[in-house]
């Protein structure tokens, strides 16, 4: 007996420590596919912000190039054109009638399903009665809870059609039973974007009062330009498309600033910032604001200056919009019109304006207040909440302001209001809850960077306020996938991208590591490396931890700074083309498409020489960039493949690329399989130091 106690005492006790070592085992290996997954979603968002930056910073040379996107036309006109547009009979889809129903909505719904798309001839109709709803609402809308159980708030969507039909189909379509708000930014980056425009827009002409919109920081024409919706547009409705991207400004620039629930949470798409006003937001006509990305956040004050000093614009309302359609559609409804006053004395005004502003004085109007109108709608659209205290400018995206607890206490104090709903950011679980619980962030794009990289989520709003989150994750190519799989795959889509990002600026960070190697030795330590990269793209990443993913390491630890390019080469076909200039190329590539597509204002692709030369000369002048006038004529015969005189700026700008010479998806994953074949096997790098 004794010794059976013996053995079983011995059993269980090896048993105990096997059970411990596995569980220490399987910890550690979750905690390193953790690691991976957020330092991939780092990259992710870093890039992104940096790419903002540079939108915005471009933003000023638009001011140089005379466009047309703001020349839709009006109503009689665009009526006149619709009409000119036939349908023919081999077209299959959805075929609309005004005032639209909820047949209709199902008939886009199902439509889209099957891929189809809708004609050019309903599209521009169903814009123009939507910019006609919207003409109609405020600047902030009111809405409220006490008609329903519970409201849907959705945040970015980003063309992600699946997404929203996903939402629907878990959630129920929007309905006077089931109200829905969408927190803007609809479109940009996946490849439905018109669809999902489309789709809202139909129920918001169905349930003006049940379906709301506000606007987002990429319901912007230049945002458009470099993210991908024009461009969408241009190949999914070719001879129309001008008409419509035209329009969809317009009806931009009429989309809600914000909203506030039960007079208790605010929603607005960005954030807020320490000059936020919410009454002084009621009074300007949104729709002749300028675009969100056409000036940026750098050179603002905090301490008190609600108001920058610039040119003139009267975009005050005329007093209280007295539509009768207005009154009748929202006065019985839980949407309230704001109470502006008709008259303003000079002295109200200098209280509105706040310090340092400076006012003019009719005598037979009111005193218009002199303002650069971004500090406004900018903070609204750009903003990001911050852990710490205070309101500092938005560095990370170039536009807006990060805003800290303290900030959004006084907001909400000031207003009396609970909470404030916010989307713009990309968070791993769909949401995220912060400063005490008074910010929620809420992103319902899932797969927004790569298949797995994050959840979508929606929240609902009862009586009660108290929000309810529901998750989901899009699963068409990840749903057989295992978390291991998932994740390395995610991890090489954000490493190649930050490759490329190094390799793009190739010259400047060989410069910046030639500093710490004056012997030219080719080897530099981890810290110096890690600052010289720092230095140059200003991603604010963990380089310590990514060093062994990007460059080679000596056997001594000193890192091989030049590996970080070995494998990488830009694959261009204008081998004639200096390589310095072919560097330039690759990295602002973006931007002059963006430039390219404003001067070809037919979208035909085509632009001449003459147009080439003069458009780099002000890029150049622009960004300060080193090269001589022959440089660029050189490159603009060698891209005038035909030499017709005109130069396909799309296919020339595809030509140059970045291509890894040896490692592809297949290769990282079956690495990261060995690495991690032992749980027990620390990978290099991701230990921290």
């Amino acid at each position: 007996v004794c010794l059976l106690c013996q053995t079983w005492h011995f059993f269980c006790f090896h048993t105990i420590k096997a059970a411990i070592l596995i569980q220490r085992w399987y910890r550690c290996y979750m905690a390193r596919l953790e690691m991976r997954r957020q330092y991939a979603l780092s990259i992710f968002q870093s890039i992104e912000y940096a790419e903002e930056q540079a939108q915005l910073q471009l933003s000023s040379f638009f001011t140089f190039i005379p466009s047309d996107f703001n020349t839709a036309g009006s109503d009689v006109q665009l009526l006149e054109y619709e009409q000119t547009i036939e349908v023919p009979d081999s077209y299959h889809g959805p075929r609309l009638s005004f005032p639209l129903t909820v047949a209709d909505t199902n008939s886009l719904l199902h439509a889209f399903k099957r891929q189809q798309q809708l004609h050019a001839r309903y599209v521009l109709q169903l814009l123009h009665e939507t910019k006609k709803v919207l003409k109609q609402m405020p600047n902030i809308i009111h809405l409220s809870t006490s008609y329903s159980k519970e409201i849907t708030i959705c945040g970015d969507l980003h063309g992600k059609l699946d997404d929203l039909l996903l939402i629907f189909y878990k959630n129920g379509l929007p309905s006077e039973e089931n109200p829905y708000l969408f927190n803007g930014d609809f479109v940009d980056r996946g490849k439905n974007s018109i669809e999902i425009l489309i789709i809202l827009f139909a129920f918001l002409l169905v349930y003006p009062n049940h379906l709301h919109l506000n606007r987002g920081n990429h319901e912007d024409h230049i945002m458009n330009l470099r993210y991908g919706f024009t461009k969408e547009i241009t190949k999914k409705y070719r001879s129309h498309s001008k008409k419509i991207l035209n329009l969809l400004q317009d009806v931009y620039s009429w989309l809600p600033l914000a909203a506030i629930i039960d007079n208790k949470v605010l929603i607005v798409h960005g954030g807020i910032s320490d000059a936020t006003d919410l009454d002084f937001l009621n009074l300007f006509k949104r729709n002749k604001v300028r675009e969100p990305s056409s000036s940026s956040s750098y050179g603002r004050r905090y301490k008190g200056d609600l108001l920058d000093v610039g040119e003139p614009m009267w975009l005050l309302h005329d007093g209280v919009n007295s539509s009768p359609l207005l009154e009748a559609q929202y006065l019985e409804s839980s949407v309230r019109m704001p109470s502006v006053p008709p008259e303003l004395t000079a002295k109200e005004w200098k209280q509105v304006c706040e310090t340092n502003t400076e006012l003019l004085q009719n005598k037979t109007k009111k005193p218009t207040c002199i303002y650069k109108w971004n500090l406004f709608v900018v903070d609204i659209l750009w903003s990001d909440p911050k852990n710490q205290n205070g309101c500092t400018p938005n560095k990370f995206r170039g536009g807006g302001c990060c805003f800290g607890p303290d900030v959004t206490a006084r907001l909400l104090k000031r207003y009396n209001l609970k909470m404030l709903i916010r989307s713009h950011e990309c968070k791993q679980e769909g949401y995220e809850i912060s400063h005490d619980g008074k910010v929620i962030t809420i992103f319902s794009a899932s797969n927004y960077y790569e298949n797995g990289s994050n959840r979508g989520a929606y929240l609902k709003l009862n009586p009660d306020l108290v929000p309810r989150f529901v998750q989901y994750q899009v699963s068409k190519y990840t749903r057989q996938q295992t978390l291991h799989q998932r994740v390395s795959v995610v991890e090489w889509s954000a490493l190649k991208s930050l490759r490329e990002k190094l390799y793009s600026r190739r010259s400047e960070l060989i410069a910046a590591f030639r500093q710490y190697d004056p012997n030219d030795t080719g080897r530099i330590s981890t810290s110096e490396w890690a600052s010289a990269v720092e230095s140059v793209l200003n991603l604010a990443l963990p380089w310590r931890t990514l060093r062994s993913r990007l460059v080679q390491l000596a056997q001594d630890g000193s890192v091989e700074y030049l590996s970080s390019f070995s494998d990488l080469e830009i694959d261009s076909r204008e081998h004639m083309v200096q390589p310095a200039l072919v560097e330039t190329l690759y990295r602002f590539r973006t931007d002059l498409e963006i430039i390219f597509n404003i001067i070809d204002k037919d979208h035909s692709g085509l632009i001449s020489i003459e147009e080439f030369r003069q458009t780099w000369k002000l890029f150049n002048s622009h960004l300060k960039i080193d090269i001589d006038d022959e440089s660029i004529d050189n490159l603009a015969h060698s891209i005038d493949f035909n030499k017709d005189g005109s130069i396909d700026f799309n296919e020339f700008l595809e030509a140059f690329h970045v291509v890894n010479k040896f490692e592809n998806k297949a290769e990282h994953c079956r690495i990261s399989n060995l690495l991690d074949s032992c749980p027990c096997f620390s990978i290099p790098g991701l230990s921290g130091t």
